[in-house]
């Protein structure tokens, strides 16, 4: 009897995990919570082979909602699948704010690095220019003060500012993956301008070189500068902005290549007279419109006040005027408006805008009377929220099924009773379809070998290539293999064809 009781839980357990999967990755919120009141103890399920949990997909996917629910009934919020990936990469990698920004309230770690090639998150987002995600990855990082500005252009690391800390933002905003490739270079190299824009302002390196590390494979050779790569990429914004903060024209990587150089031989012909000498005089490049300073001071409330509760209009005596329908919390600093935390929160991720407002660069305009706002307060008799309800994962129906355990270790007994290929439903990784336009995209007019960037439509990203392959590899553009391998520079693919078989 004990043992038909362990093997009904496992079944029961398969099931529902896969059906939780699929209302995390096609947003059925009603459905996930039935599934999660049956047995909490399903958000921490995960699937076989590849690892992905209903935290994966949801944030994949762009359903905020789910993610919310999902931590709250206990998941791990850093929780990697098999390729080391978590689900704030995930969320990154496909520009979903609204998820980054939930994730990062609950603190996720943004120094994780996927097992592949080293890629942190902020890797992810500057790989297809999502700069709404960057600005939340660096929240905690960036601080609400009028003086960030002066402080970024001054040559110290040193600042008096509580709040600030320039060597750790610096530290996170030029942190390399493999072969020593930063968010910078990715940004660069794609042409995401307005990424390059918003990384050089909140610190990154423009003189950051990459290297051999006998695993990356770089068509244009270790040392390469971001100039490099932008000259590469093609993109005449990239490369302005690139020189005006600073970055040599002279610069040659271990191929004695400038940035020249390996312009004309990508055929760049376009980038000939930006690269070819020094501008005369200084080049004046605004502030990112993407920087946001009130946002640290608004995660912090989120934190400890909360931010989702709801008040309809009729029990609120004077709700948020945008939204009409939650309690004012907040109010700005300077004009003293008063917003509830969640529209504070949206104004703070969305907004960006090229109008050079009165207030410091970074600042955001009110929505009321377009006074520039540097941070947020909290309104007094405001009381701090108890921390989130957590489901006790004790009550679970099942304790066997390594499925749900989300464990690396698993009981010889356990195994032998609930065997993966018995009774789980094989779910296909995560898309990656913006890689794949990455790749072809960005070079129009080279034959791409589908083997190296084109996957099948369920594969997840690589900064590395894979070692399946077995093509030699010459660094001549010109020559009919270099063009298949114009996605290899730093973010690659791994081969799909054993996972889609």
């Amino acid at each position: 009897m004990g043992f038909l009781s362990i093997m009904g839980n496992s079944f029961g357990c398969s099931a529902s995990g896969e059906r939780l999967v699929s209302a995390a990755r096609d947003g059925d919120l009603q459905e996930a919570k039935a599934l999660l009141e049956y047995n909490p103890r399903l958000a921490r399920y995960s699937t076989f082979g590849v690892r992905n949990s209903p935290l994966h997909y949801s944030a994949a996917q762009g359903h905020h909602e789910i993610v919310s629910l999902l931590i709250e009934s206990g998941v791990d919020i850093n929780l990697r699948n098999i390729r080391g990936q978590t689900a704030l990469m995930q969320a990154c990698q496909y520009g979903h704010w609204e998820v980054v920004q939930t994730l990062m309230i609950y603190k996720a770690n943004v120094h994780r690095t996927d097992y592949l090639n080293g890629g942190t998150a902020l890797h992810f987002a500057a790989l297809n220019g999502h700069a709404r995600c960057i600005r939340l990855l660096l929240a905690d990082y960036v601080p609400s003060i009028t003086e960030f500005w002066n402080l970024m252009r001054e040559n110290s690391c040193e600042s008096s500012i509580p709040d600030f800390d320039k060597s750790a933002l610096s530290k996170l905003v030029n942190q390399k993956a493999d072969g020593g490739i930063t968010a910078l270079h990715m940004a660069a190299l794609n042409g995401h301008a307005e990424t390059v824009h918003l990384l050089v302002d909140l610190g990154a390196s423009v003189s950051e070189a990459t290297v051999e590390d006998g695993s990356t494979i770089d068509l244009i050779g270790a040392g390469s500068t971001p100039l490099h790569y932008a000259a590469c990429g093609g993109n005449a914004v990239c490369c302005q902005i690139l020189i005006a903060k600073g970055a040599s024209l002279n610069a040659e990587n271990a191929n004695g290549w400038t940035p020249l150089m390996v312009a004309r031989s990508w055929h760049r012909n376009s980038l000939e007279g930006i690269l070819s000498k020094q501008p005369n005089g200084h080049m004046k490049i605004l502030p990112s419109p993407y920087i946001s300073l009130p946002l640290m001071s608004i995660m912090r409330i989120a934190r400890e006040f909360g931010w989702r509760s709801t008040i309809e209009p009729s029990t609120c005596v004077d709700p948020c005027v945008v939204c009409l329908e939650r309690r004012c919390t907040v109010a700005a600093e300077g004009c003293n408006h008063e917003f509830c935390t969640r529209c504070a929160l949206y104004l703070c991720s969305t907004n960006s805008t090229s109008i050079v407002l009165p207030g410091p660069p970074g600042s955001i305009p009110c929505p009321l009377c377009r006074h520039a706002i540097v941070s947020f307060i909290k309104i007094p008799g405001v009381s701090p929220i108890r921390e989130l309800p957590r489901t006790s994962l004790s009550l679970s129906l099942c304790t066997t099924c390594p499925a749900v355990d989300g464990s690396d270790s698993t009981d010889t007994m356990a195994l032998q009773l609930c065997k993966p290929d018995f009774h789980c439903t094989r779910v296909p990784p995560l898309g990656s379809s913006s890689f794949r336009s990455l790749s072809c995209q960005r070079f129009p007019s080279m034959k791409l070998n589908s083997t190296f960037c084109m996957g099948v439509p369920e594969t997840s990203p690589c900064l590395v290539r894979c070692a399946r392959s077995g093509s030699s590899l010459s660094r001549s553009a010109s020559q009919g293999e270099s063009s298949s391998r114009s996605c290899l520079f730093s973010f690659n693919h791994i081969a799909a064809n054993a996972e889609s078989s």
